[in-house]
């Protein structure tokens, strides 16, 4: 089993910064796949960010060049960078693994909240 641990959100105003973290209970190096999605109040669940074992980053258009997606494999910890918040950006962020294949096993952290605000 995995478990995932969310943390680093808040309230920050527009144009303000926040760091997430997902501590996983077991060695990233056995996960192919880490990712980021958010939910926001009457919207489906959207893909964020990903990094894959291999190193492979992909953003959601509306986030790119203000979030950064990185990994410590040391720490089993993954991030998210989100610098130029906007108020649209508020929502659960919620932090996913995947492991294996032929099916592939997915992995929920419990979510953070973070809200954009003036």
């Amino acid at each position: 089993q995995v478990q995932l641990v969310e943390s680093g959100g808040g309230l920050v105003q527009p144009g303000g910064s926040l760091r997430l973290s997902c501590a996983a209970s077991v060695s990233i190096f056995s996960i192919n796949a880490m990712g980021w999605y958010r939910q926001a109040p009457g919207n489906q669940r959207e893909l964020v960010a990903v990094v894959t074992s291999g190193g492979s980053t992909n953003y959601a258009d509306s986030v790119k060049g203000r979030f950064t997606i990185s990994r410590d494999d040391a720490k089993n910890t993954l991030y998210l960078q989100m610098n130029s918040l906007k108020p649209d950006d508020t929502a659960v962020y919620y932090c996913n693994a995947r492991r294996g294949s032929s099916p592939p096993t997915f992995y929920w952290g419990q979510g953070t909240q973070v809200t954009v605000s003036s």
